[in-house]
């Protein structure tokens, strides 16, 4: 799926020695409000991007921060990389001070690193309002710390900060800082859009004439997403001739964030033909992105490119047609070059081809069962229309399928069920739930208490139902979500419940819609404890 470009920029890479995928989580991405990564979060961190084959992985800034200095004394002994370098973070020099002396520098080299990178003013109003110091001295620093280091044994990289609003303000000062880097000995000279105010058009003009000053320079770019082209940005640059690019995991980073690992290093791979990372690192990239996410505390992105669950998702019954005939038609890559899938979403503009094709996802063959499709079609219209949703509801949606087909698909029949909520004299607050079933022949009666209605009922039906199936205290209730359906509200308004279940090795969603909010919560209930029997083979099969 390349550009007819992809040559050029391939062999550009190639002429700089190679292409520097250079990741930034750990020091950029960890300013993200409510991020706070722990010495061992880092480790971990650390270990999946190399294992998914970044490069070079910026680790914090030794000596500044305490976790980051203890980090750096143990990835020593701890973090044995295969495919990245591992990189300290620091600034030049201050001003006025000898750079052999100064303790910020020093600092950078007792982190034993191999590789350093140098923060760096690059806009003369930080230099004389920030630095408070002469646009002679700022190259100065740059230059001495940058000889200094590469003296010492250390590949340098400096970050100019603020370059593109510098450039803008005074781009001969700007070019000079770049230059000065250069000459000095950075292995890459990095245009940081600091602020994230760029666009890809002024990214691309000026990375172009600094790539025409400095031709013999290799170039870097990273790139914040205040105005949500950091991807855009950072593929704009390398089109103009950087061959060196700062990402962050999942786009981590302060205010909204860095550019994306994930979408760069697609984008870089899929359609420029800059390969950034090794193929069974572009096939890991999914997992690697919700094991970072698990490691941040935060939650994945669904509509993430690439690595999102809904990144190959197709809901509109029109694309359901093609993607029948050929996939490659509303694809634009095979999703499972980067460990994806592509899924199709039953909703009310779900077509014949959307449930025969979602059916064969779940392993079912509705080829040549012309009645059972129009019927599952005309029912989940009905459904939706009523406030039901199976988009997030592939358990519900799979029973009603099979239902249909003309399986046994429920494991036990409702007689009844009532919950009763009491608030003491204390003001403890109460549930109790009865529920009367039959299951195996017999007709059960439980009784389950619980901190609400819902949750009252969940243990009086698995009270019930573990004399029958006992594999049911395998199965847990690991997520609850209420919604208003839309066109009503207050009190009266219809609800929607989503029931998230697991068993250690697979977790189903089920959906309820009822004017109660219990009611609705017990329907979700049941579909889950029935297709917890049906992954078990407790149930299913025809039921002639």
């Amino acid at each position: 799926m390349a550009t007819e470009q992809t040559p050029d920029y391939a062999a550009a890479a190639r002429a700089a020695g190679g292409f520097q995928f250079y990741d930034t989580t750990l020091r950029d991405g960890a300013q993200r409000e409510g991020i706070s990564y722990s010495v061992n979060d880092k480790l971990a961190v650390a270990r999946i991007l190399d294992d998914l084959g970044v490069g070079f992985i910026e680790g914090g800034w030794p000596g500044a921060l305490p976790k980051d200095t203890e980090f750096f004394a143990r990835a020593l002994e701890e973090l044995p990389l295969r495919n990245a370098v591992l990189v300290a973070f620091g600034a030049t020099r201050k001003a006025g001070a000898d750079v052999k002396t100064d303790p910020q520098v020093a600092a950078l080299l007792a982190a034993e690193t191999s590789a350093i990178t140098l923060v760096a003013k690059s806009d003369v109003r930080h230099v004389t309002e920030a630095l408070k110091t002469t646009y002679d001295e700022n190259l100065a620093m740059v230059r001495e710390t940058v000889e200094y280091l590469t003296s010492e044994g250390r590949r340098v990289f400096v970050d100019c900060e603020h370059f593109f609003d510098g450039f803008g303000h005074d781009p001969d000062y700007a070019l000079a800082v770049a230059r000065t880097a250069h000459e000095a000995g950075a292995e890459a000279v990095v245009m940081c859009d600091t602020n994230g105010g760029m666009l890809p058009s002024g990214i691309s003009r000026v990375v172009a004439t600094i790539a025409a000053a400095l031709p013999d320079a290799r170039l870097g770019i990273h790139c914040q997403d205040d105005t949500g082209c950091a991807v855009a940005n950072t593929i704009a640059a390398v089109e103009a001739g950087a061959t060196h690019a700062q990402v962050t995991a999942n786009g981590y980073g302060e205010r909204t964030g860095n550019a994306d690992l994930f979408a760069v290093g697609g984008n870089l791979a899929f359609k420029l033909g800059i390969p950034v990372l090794p193929p069974e690192g572009l096939a890991d990239m999914m997992r690697a992105s919700h094991a970072l996410a698990e490691i941040a505390n935060l939650p994945p992105f669904t509509h993430q490119p690439y690595v999102g669950v809904s990144a190959f998702a197709h809901k509109a019954g029109l694309h359901a047609s093609a993607l029948r005939v050929n996939a490659e038609l509303y694809n634009h890559m095979d999703p499972a070059l980067v460990g994806n899938d592509m899924r199709v979403l039953v909703t009310e503009m779900a077509g014949r081809a959307s449930i025969e094709l979602k059916a064969k996802e779940l392993g079912i063959d509705l080829a040549g069962q012309p009645a059972v499709l129009t019927d599952v079609v005309e029912h989940v219209k009905g459904l939706e229309s009523e406030g039901w949703t199976f988009e997030a509801a592939d358990a519900s949606f799979e029973l009603m399928l099979r239902g249909s087909m003309g399986e046994q698909v429920r494991g036990f029949s409702v007689e009844s069920w009532r919950a009763i909520v009491e608030q003491r004299e204390d003001g403890e607050v109460l549930s109790e739930a009865t529920v009367k079933v039959h299951a195996g022949g017999e007709r059960i009666v439980a009784t389950g208490e619980g901190n609400g209605p819902v949750n009252a009922l969940d243990r009086a039906l698995r009270q019930a139902l573990t004399q029958i199936y006992p594999e049911l205290d395998d199965i847990a209730l690991a997520d609850y979500k209420v919604r208003i359906v839309e066109g009503v509200r207050g009190t009266d308004a219809v609800t929607r419940v989503l029931v998230g279940s697991e068993d250690g090795t697979r977790y189903w969603t089920t959906v309820g819609v009822h004017e109660n909010v219990v009611a609705a919560s017990w329907m979700a209930l049941q579909d889950a404890v029935d297709f917890g029997l049906l992954r078990r083979g407790r149930i299913g099969g025809s039921n002639a």
